[in-house]
């Protein structure tokens, strides 16, 4: 399995891809900002599954469409750290440290 570097490596590397695709189409790579928004988009993607998932929405294989959308989240989250210059997988560790810390009794 691979460790957290590896996957980021490896979204960064489609990022990469994508900029190469952005700037064909549209001369120039899609912004901190654009990579947001598609973000956001994503996000309502995967809303609409999770509300399959539960039964309150008909979506054809549902199930493979959400963990192919939990994926694409990933995958933006990481590349908006790599944009951002955050330490995602320090500030994750951190992150868990504070809220175990907390809620634990």
């Amino acid at each position: 399995m691979a460790d957290f570097k590896d996957l980021d490596d490896r979204a960064w590397s489609v990022r990469e891809l994508y900029a190469q695709l952005e700037t064909e189409r549209y001369g120039r790579p899609w912004s901190r900002e654009e990579v947001a928004l598609g973000f956001v988009g994503d996000v309502g993607d995967l809303a609409k599954l999770v509300q399959a998932a539960e039964g309150v929405r008909a979506i054809p294989d549902a199930k493979a469409k959400l963990a192919h959308e939990l994926a694409d989240c990933l995958w933006s989250v990481m590349t908006l750290a790599r944009l951002y210059e955050v330490d995602l997988e320090g500030s994750f560790l951190s992150t868990m440290n504070e809220l175990e810390a907390r809620l634990k009794p």
